[in-house]
């Protein structure tokens, strides 16, 4: 079993910048593909940014946060992080994080992630 616990959301103007944590529990944290997503009311849960296991080295990102979001981990810590700066408007929702336990490569389907946190809430204004 994997619990998450999002942390870090709140409200920034646009052009600001919000550090997202993810604290994970469970034996086998490193083991774990982890990602982001969000969901703004009224629409679907998407996809923000993904890492692979143990060193990270494999990211991806969606399309419009490339350039400003960052995700990075740090397994002593057993925790993901997500930065995120040049904050738009358009970037406030609930952001989620999940855990993927299957093959250690970050994937961008949600309905793919095993575990889920209960969610971080990030306004941004205009």
């Amino acid at each position: 079993q994997v619990q998450l616990v999002e942390s870090g959301g709140g409200l920034v103007q646009a052009g600001g910048s919000l550090r997202l944590s993810c604290a994970a529990s469970g034996r086998t944290f490193s083991g774990y593909a982890m990602g982001w997503f969000r969901q703004a009311p009224g629409k679907e849960r998407e996809f923000v940014a993904a890492i692979s296991s143990w060193s990270g080295d494999i990211t991806s990102y969606a399309d419009s946060v490339k350039g400003r979001f960052a995700i990075f981990r740090d397994n002593d810590r057993m925790t993901v992080y997500l930065q995120m700066n040049s904050l738009k408007p358009e970037d406030t929702a609930v952001y989620y994080c999940g855990a993927y336990i299957h093959n250690g490569l970050p994937t961008i389907f949600p309905n793919e992630y095993d575990y889920w946190g209960q969610g971080t809430q990030v306004t941004v204004s205009s």
